[in-house]
């Protein structure tokens, strides 16, 4: 039998699954909309893949589209203690959210759209780049190592599509041009490993 300092504990990361806005290709951001029927399948899915998996803490934003995926994960699992860390929330897209692309692109063009949507360190007036959603991301990565190591656990993550790209990043040892390209599943998990020290 392995000895516990020889144990890798696993992080399993997942996004939530299609909301009305994803669905209507809406600026989200820090606004609440609900998962579609889609989504929810979507969110089945991943809790099919996970239901063998062990983890003992589970995190989410406060957004109820990320809350809801995770209590559908959460349907095979018993004992798991829930954290809200809003150091994962989705991306702010500031005075953009709630706007639909197709209008913000005939207002400035496609090229301006990409830069907003896909740019590294362009924030949206008012709102993130994906250079500061990876700073908060990057600070709630460091604490939960800490966590994962000293309490010995594995966790899931229930996240939102631009603060997975940092973590994947992260993870992953990308650059900042693949981070940028990802396209996170709404079906499907992450698994990461973490030694024990």
């Amino acid at each position: 039998m392995a000895k516990d300092q020889d144990k890798v504990l696993k992080i399993y990361l997942f996004r939530h699954g299609e909301t009305t806005f994803n669905r209507d290709k809406i600026f989200t951001g820090w606004l609440d909309p609900e998962l579609t029927q889609k989504g929810i399948k979507q969110a089945e899915l991943i809790a099919e893949k996970l239901k063998d998996k062990e983890f003992k803490v589970a995190y989410c934003s406060h957004l109820t589209r990320s809350k809801h995926t995770l209590n559908i994960v959460l349907k095979y699992h018993k004992d798991v203690e829930i954290i809200v860390d809003d150091r994962i929330i989705e991306r702010s897209y500031g005075d953009l959210q709630g706007r639909k692309h197709a209008d913000y692109i005939k207002e400035v063009g496609k090229k301006q759209f990409d830069i907003i949507h896909r740019s590294y360190d362009v924030p949206p007036p008012n709102g993130e780049s994906i250079k500061m959603v990876e700073k908060r991301v990057n600070e709630f990565i460091k604490d939960l190592l800490i966590k994962m190591k000293k309490e010995k656990i594995s966790v899931a993550i229930s996240a939102h599509g631009n603060s997975m790209r940092p973590f994947r990043r992260y993870f992953e040892n990308l650059t900042i041009e693949e981070m940028i390209k990802l396209e996170n599943p709404w079906d499907d998990y992450f698994e990461y490993d973490v030694p024990v020290e």
